[in-house]
């Protein structure tokens, strides 16, 4: 380890890597998130009808994603972008949960809305925007569920464990977190993806961390591309937009991937992941499941 991260990020004891604890598994139902698997969670930016989720959802199962994305509430820059479709929108992702077999994860956004998304989500996403939302981390603090929590956009990585320091203080250490590129000077892509972060935050912590390609990049041929490179130095998954019709979709149609290039996607990771599963070999870990010992 870098020795002057040692006081920059040790002061985070609930989520920073230790002798006692180098690594933490998540459990999402049946499914860990940092264990040996490459987990990759896929699905469209919003639900946006019954027709369009459920096509999607057994889309991305087929081409073997573990846990289908949805936002039921979206939190958009302008007023005038679709903002989701609310409770009828995670009683569709019930359905395609119940349809597929597939996990869930969906955004919350105000610490009031926890305990009602913890009835259909299995996995609770706080959005890059919502990072230093402290009412909300405290409030997911006390829910059982496991938190997907995003790098905010202009957050430093010691930023990025303080949020998740204070998710964990308030009981809850199911906690996988989430690279999704930072704004920058660069405008050719969407966002900037600070591909160091992984290695970073893997070895100063103890969480799972996984990328979002999708977001880093804003242009949809990028993200194959990125999502390989997440791979190779030690992701623990992937967070991927998919869309029947990306040129039509509510939101996010640019960076979204066709089922096509999502199934040319996954079978394309097959290489990089064995990169990945030899690393893992060389550098066995401590492990504790759910955060406890």
């Amino acid at each position: 380890m870098n020795a002057r991260w040692n006081g920059q990020f040790s002061c985070f004891d609930l989520v920073a890597k230790s002798d006692e604890c180098s690594r933490t598994i998540v459990t999402v139902g049946d499914i860990e998130i940092g264990g040996d698997d490459f987990i990759v969670m896929a699905g469209p930016c919003a639900v946006e009808s019954e027709r369009q989720l459920m096509q999607t959802a057994e889309a991305v199962a087929a081409a073997g994603a573990r846990i289908l994305r949805g936002g039921a509430y979206k939190p958009r820059s302008s007023p005038y972008s679709f903002q989701g479709m609310g409770v009828a929108g995670l009683k569709l992702l019930r359905k395609a949960r119940e349809a597929t077999g597939l996990a869930i994860v969906t955004e919350v956004m105000s610490g009031e809305d926890v305990d009602l998304i913890a009835e259909y989500a299995d996995l609770m996403q706080v959005g890059a925007r919502s990072m230093e939302n402290y009412s909300l981390l405290q409030a997911l603090g006390r829910c059982e569920c496991p938190v997907l929590l995003k790098r905010g956009l202009a957050a430093t990585l010691e930023e990025l464990l303080r949020s998740a320091q204070v998710i964990a203080m308030n009981g809850n250490q199911q906690i996988v977190l989430c690279e999704r590129g930072i704004r920058t000077f660069e405008t050719a892509t969407r966002n900037t993806l600070d591909i160091a972060a992984v290695p970073v935050l893997k070895t100063v912590s103890r969480l799972p961390v996984i990328v979002d390609p999708s977001h880093a990049a804003g242009v949809r041929s990028l993200v194959p591309i990125l999502a390989r490179a997440a791979a190779v130095v030690g992701a623990d998954g992937l967070i991927v937009e998919v869309h029947p019709a990306p040129d039509q979709a509510m939101s996010d149609g640019e960076q979204s991937l066709t089922f096509e290039q999502f199934r040319n996607m996954m079978a394309d990771l097959q290489p990089y992941l064995a990169i990945r599963e030899d690393a893992q070999r060389l550098s066995p870990q401590l492990v504790v499941n759910g955060g406890t010992d």
